[in-house]
């Protein structure tokens, strides 16, 4: 198993590259910008593949997460890239990591606790 602190990290950076890639852009010039299209989905796909490696005890402590969704998008992004609608990783991006944001930034404090 992976260390926690480095899987926090990395969603977190993943979390945060996301943000400033959308930061100050509208979905048309998201949606017309191939490149931070493709920017934002794998940001989101690390974010993905980094929650397969968090305890389940850290899952279960959070249940309104929505786990087996984030875990569920990386597929998407990687097997069924061609079906990837823009809106669906915009709104991922503008909508779904504020709550994923503040559990994990809780989680690192208590971990940097111990």
């Amino acid at each position: 198993m992976r260390d926690l602190g480095v899987v926090l990290m990395d969603i977190l950076d993943a979390i945060d590259a996301v943000r400033y890639a959308g930061s100050s852009r509208s979905f048309e010039e998201f949606s017309n910008d191939r490149i931070l299209r493709l920017a934002t989905e794998r940001a989101i796909e690390i974010i993905s593949e980094a929650v397969r490696h968090l305890p389940d005890e850290l899952l279960d402590r959070h249940p309104t997460i929505e786990w087996v969704k984030i875990k569920a998008i990386g597929n998407i992004l990687r097997h069924e890239y061609h079906r990837t609608a823009p809106k669906i990783i915009w709104d991922v991006a503008q909508f779904d990591l504020d709550r994923l944001e503040m559990v994990l930034r809780a989680e690192q404090a208590r971990w940097l606790e111990r």
